[in-house]
């Protein structure tokens, strides 16, 4: 088994203790069947080990060189056996108690594969429908934060950024997706939401993107970038943004960003949030500003 420098004890202001000197995390996969209801997988903690015979998810401590979502993953890979790829990394909750923290590395994948014990700290690994989870003897600690780790499941983020706009320079369209790359790699905090969107708190959010370019121009389009989906529009942003929004409402919560009044109208009739381009130029911005400071 590998050990870290991050293996061992730490004591909280109110006596109980907590495994992890550089704090701890684990990976939350979640899954939506056919008939729309969500399923997370979870781990059936063996008797011998701390708080065992509970349910939470496989973690553990977290090294002085990983970060959170480093961590997570190769604690999955110790505790869990089973292919774990087309992996969509889409939020961080964090359980903050000063000097220990754990972080839930959201995750969501695209069907429920078969995950079983990869050692002996597991007892068994299942999918277990969301709304049955309340209901599971639950590790206490991770019994706590369910509620919020719950509501915030359903609310991945997708960002529509509109660059159709006559008036916008084509050469600016590529800067414009390296850094909505970056965001989407990197992540942003709650903080950076545009006014009015109300979605339950988290740590960080690693948004999808979707980049809407003018296939009608003369200027090639942009190529993809990982986190980022070039998106050409041929009859106009505010059938796009309509269309988009119509397909991944249901399961993101869908932010567009476009100086189209009539875009901005319909994304609005079809249940996103919609803000001035100018918001998402704004992010890319200040992750520039923030990266180079």
């Amino acid at each position: 088994m590998f050990t870290g420098d991050g293996d061992g004890w730490v004591t909280l202001a109110d006596g109980s203790r907590r495994w992890g000197l550089h704090g701890a995390s684990g990976l939350l996969l979640y899954s939506v069947d056919e008939s729309g209801v969500g399923h997370v997988l979870l781990q059936h903690r063996a008797p011998w080990t701390h708080q065992g015979d509970t349910w939470g998810l496989p973690g553990g401590a977290r090294n002085s060189d990983e970060s959170s979502v480093e961590a997570a993953l190769r604690e999955f890979s110790e505790e869990v056996a089973g292919e774990l790829d087309a992996l969509s990394l889409f939020g961080i909750h964090r359980q903050d108690h000063q000097v220990w923290t754990f972080d839930t590395v959201l995750a969501a994948v695209p069907e429920r594969r078969l995950f079983t014990p990869g050692n002996p700290e597991s007892e068994s690994i299942r999918w277990v429908p969301v709304p049955e989870v309340p209901s599971m003897p639950l590790l206490p600690a991770f019994g706590r934060v369910w509620p919020e780790v719950a509501a915030a499941l359903p609310e991945r983020l997708l960002l529509v950024v509109d660059t159709t706009a006559p008036q916008r320079p084509a050469e600016a369209v590529e800067p414009l997706r390296d850094g909505l790359a970056g965001l989407a790699r990197g992540g942003l905090t709650d903080d950076a939401l545009p006014p009015g969107l109300s979605l339950a708190p988290l740590h960080r959010r690693f948004p999808g993107v979707l980049l809407l370019v003018d296939a009608r121009s003369h200027v090639t389009a942009p190529a993809p970038a990982p986190g980022v989906e070039v998106v050409p529009v041929f009859d106009g942003s505010a059938a796009a943004v309509a269309r988009l929004t119509r397909t991944h409402a249901s399961r993101s919560r869908v932010v567009v960003a476009t100086d189209d009044p009539d875009a901005r109208a319909r994304a609005a009739a079809e249940g996103a949030h919609a803000v001035p381009f100018s918001w998402a130029r704004g992010l890319v911005a200040d992750r520039g500003a923030e990266l180079s400071g």
